[in-house]
C-alpha cells in the first residue's frame, strides 16, 4: 500500500492552472533569459500585488540558489550574514553560503525566530571587542517568514529588527520560501506592504506554493542599490534560465486571480485540521504553529502506527523514547488524505 505523504509542501507537480498556461504557450517563440512578455507580465502582477510599482523583480530557480545569490550580492568579501541557528541557510543548504566565500554568523534562535533583543546584544558585544576589525564583519541579517518551524514574526518584532539593522548599517533579507502561508495565517499581523517597507530584499516562494519551481526576488526600493549587476550575478550563479519564460509563465499564473494566496490558504486550512486532530487526542506539540507545518510529539508506539500508512519527517529525537515529527501540507493536500489521517489519530 502506498503511503499518504505529508513530508514536504513540494511533493506534487504544480497547480493545474500553471500546467494549462505552460501547455497553451508551449509553441510560442519568445526571446530567452526572461526577456519575454510572460515574464514582464508576471513582474507587473507582482508589483501590483505588493503595491510597489517602482520595485525590481527577478526570477530564480530555487530557494538555495536564491539565498546564495542575494546574500552574495549584498555582502563585501570580508562580511558575513547573521542568521538564527535554525535558519535554513545554516542547517539545510549544504554550505551554499560558505561556498560563496561568506560566513554565517549564528545567534541561537527561539521558536525558530531571531529575536531583536538577541540581535542587538550580539552586535553590541561584537563591536565592544577591541579586535572586532580582525573578525568577519556583519553585513546582512537573514530571517525566514514563516520560519523553519512554522512560526511567525510579529509586526512589532520586524520593526525592532529593522531598527537594529538601521542602527548598525545592516541590510535585511527575508527568505520567503513559505511567505504565502505566513501572510494568510490566522495568527499573522504582517502585511506584504510591511514586508516591503521593512526589508531590503525578500522573495515570494513559488516552489513550495504550487509552482513546478521558482522564486521571485523583490527589491522594494531599487534606487537604494546598484542592481545593474544583479542579473549578471544570477547568471554567474547558474540561475539565469535560457528558457526564462518557464519561470515567468508560472508566476504569471500564480498572481493572476490571487492563486498565490489561495494556494497558501488551502495549505494552512488543511494543516489546522491536522493540528486540531492531534490536540483532540491530547498529543503535545514541539512548538505551536499556525502555518502549514505541524510538529506533534509522538511516542515510538504512536509513530509505529502512523508510519504504516503515512510518511512524514522525523524532526527531532526526544527523551523517554519520544520524537518530534513534522506533518507538512500543501496547495494540493486533499480532504480525503486529511480525513484518513485524522481518523488514524483518533484511534491512537
Amino acid at each position: 500500500m502506498q503511503k499518504i505523504k505529508f513530508e514536504t509542501d513540494y511533493q506534487e507537480g504544480c497547480h493545474p492552472k500553471i500546467l494549462e498556461l505552460l501547455s497553451s504557450s508551449n509553441l510560442e517563440q519568445t526571446s530567452g533569459y526572461g526577456v519575454d512578455s510572460h515574464t514582464e507580465h508576471a513582474k507587473e502582477l507582482i508589483r501590483k500585488f505588493i503595491m510597489r510599482p517602482e520595485s525590481e523583480v527577478f526570477f530564480l530557480v530555487g530557494g538555495t540558489q536564491t539565498n546564495a545569490t542575494v546574500i552574495k550580492y549584498f555582502l563585501n568579501p570580508c562580511e558575513g550574514v547573521i542568521s538564527a541557528s535554525t535558519g535554513h541557510i545554516n542547517v539545510h543548504e549544504s554550505g551554499a553560503i560558505e561556498a560563496t566565500g561568506h560566513k554565517i554568523l549564528t545567534i541561537p534562535g527561539r521558536e525558530g525566530l531571531l529575536y531583536p533583543e538577541d540581535l542587538r546584544k550580539y552586535l553590541e558585544d561584537f563591536y565592544a571587542d577591541p579586535t572586532f576589525d580582525h573578525m568577519v564583519q556583519p553585513g546582512l541579517v537573514y530571517i525566514s517568514f514563516s520560519s523553519e518551524l512554522g512560526t511567525l514574526y510579529t509586526l512589532n518584532m520586524l520593526e525592532k529588527i529593522r531598527k537594529v539593522c538601521d542602527d548598525y548599517n545592516l541590510r535585511l533579507f527575508i527568505d520567503g520560501a513559505r511567505l504565502g502561508v505566513g501572510l494568510v495565517s490566522e495568527a499573522n499581523d504582517v502585511s506584504i506592504q510591511d514586508i516591503c517597507r521593512l526589508s531590503d530584499a525578500f522573495y515570494l516562494g513559488g516552489t513550495k506554493n504550487g509552482a513546478l519551481f521558482g522564486e521571485a526576488v523583490v527589491f522594494p526600493d531599487p534606487e537604494k542599490f546598484n542592481l545593474r549587476t544583479f542579473r549578471t550575478l544570477i547568471k554567474q550563479q547558474g540561475g539565469l534560465l535560457a528558457k526564462g519564460r518557464l519561470l515567468g509563465i508560472q508566476f504569471e499564473a500564480l498572481f493572476d486571480e490571487h492563486l498565490y494566496l489561495r494556494n497558501a490558504i488551502h495549505a494552512n486550512n488543511q494543516a489546522m485540521k491536522i493540528k486540531k486532530a492531534f490536540e483532540s487526542a491530547n498529543i503535545p506539540f514541539l512548538i505551536e504553529s499556525f502555518t502549514n507545518q505541524q510538529f506533534p510529539i509522538l511516542t515510538s508506539e504512536q509513530d509505529k502506527i502512523l508510519s504504516e500508512k503515512f510518511s512524514y519527517e522525523l524532526w527531532q529525537p526526544l527523551p523517554d523514547n519520544k520524537m518530534a515529527v513534522r506533518f507538512c501540507t500543501s496547495w494540493a493536500t486533499t480532504d480525503e488524505a486529511i480525513e484518513k489521517l485524522t481518523q488514524e489519530i483518533k484511534n491512537l
